[in-house]
């Protein structure tokens, strides 16, 4: 018999965390096909999985991206349902039932996401949010949503943690790719991930297709995943932030050129790599200062 849900992992040098990652989807109640796609990871995390025969692992002989390795194991899958896990993630044992009770009980809800979380517990940014329109983005980066409060409609925060965690299941704009749970009916009309992404943005570019063709999307709040975010990707922290601008570029291009005229758009680009140069600059500060060391100061 197929499984109801096959876990599709993509990992690159997530060392322990992925076998965590996989023992935590082993811990559910639930039968769950678990299909693991190794962009040319060499820190040793698949050796790890030795002993796991219950998870198909796809090996790829170069890093191919995030979009291009999801698109490998869905094609690979069996499931109805395809849950989206990133090797960074803990999954407690009830949350895939409880996101796949939503997704089945709302006939149009195409997507879903849990609760992602600290170790401490704390909600991470991200899980729950609205779509980061170039506006939105603008508003947040020089931190005018603080007059939200003022004028909520024309300052408003896309990242909606800080707001009170709800009862219920809500609809939202947006979820993390760290966690997703699809309808393969609803994959099949929208269509496979971007493979124009190679890292960051693919998740909200998803998000933005699933609603464009009428699929809504719903945030689970009891649903819980502890995140370890950021470790997979800690010794490359520039080489991520380039792929994230990049990424950036490519989704308000893709949605939002037709909404911002040419010049508008244009000063949209700058501010992109702007941002991109003074986090680099940030970053590689940061490195050369490590490298020094307090004795040489």
């Amino acid at each position: 018999m197929n499984a109801v849900v096959s876990a599709i992992i993509v990992n690159y040098n997530a060392g322990e965390l992925l076998y965590e990652c996989i023992n935590s989807l082993l811990n559910c109640p639930l039968k769950v096909e678990i299909i693991v796609v190794d962009n040319a990871s060499s820190d040793g995390s698949l050796e790890a999985l030795a002993g796991f025969t219950e998870a198909t692992v796809i090996r790829n002989p170069v890093n191919i991206g995030f979009s291009a390795g999801c698109n490998i194991g869905v094609k690979q899958a069996t499931g109805d349902y395809l849950l989206f896990l990133n090797p960074d993630c803990s999954i407690t044992p009830n949350a895939i039932e409880q996101m796949l009770n939503c997704l089945q009980t709302h006939e149009h809800t195409g997507m879903v996401g849990g609760l992602l979380v600290n170790s401490d517990g704390t909600e991470q940014a991200g899980g729950r949010r609205a779509v980061p329109t170039p506006w939105r983005s603008f508003v947040r980066a020089f931190g005018l949503s603080r007059l939200g409060s003022y004028w909520p409609r024309l300052f408003f925060d896309f990242y909606l943690h800080k707001q009170p965690l709800p009862l219920h299941p809500i609809e939202v704009e947006a979820i993390s790719g760290a966690c997703m749970l699809v309808k393969c009916d609803a994959v099949d009309d929208v269509g496979l991930w971007d493979e124009g992404y190679f890292l960051h943005c693919e998740d909200l570019d998803w998000c933005m297709r699933f609603r464009q063709k009428g699929w809504t999307i719903m945030f689970v709040p009891t649903a819980k995943i502890t995140h370890a975010l950021g470790m997979c990707g800690r010794n490359r922290r520039i080489f991520v932030e380039w792929h994230k601008h990049k990424g950036m570029i490519r989704f308000y291009r893709k949605f939002f050129r037709h909404r911002y005229p040419g010049v508008l758009m244009g000063l949209v680009m700058v501010g992109v790599w702007l941002r991109f140069s003074l986090v680099a600059a940030y970053h590689l500060t940061k490195r050369i200062g490590s490298a020094i060391g307090p004795d040489h100061g």
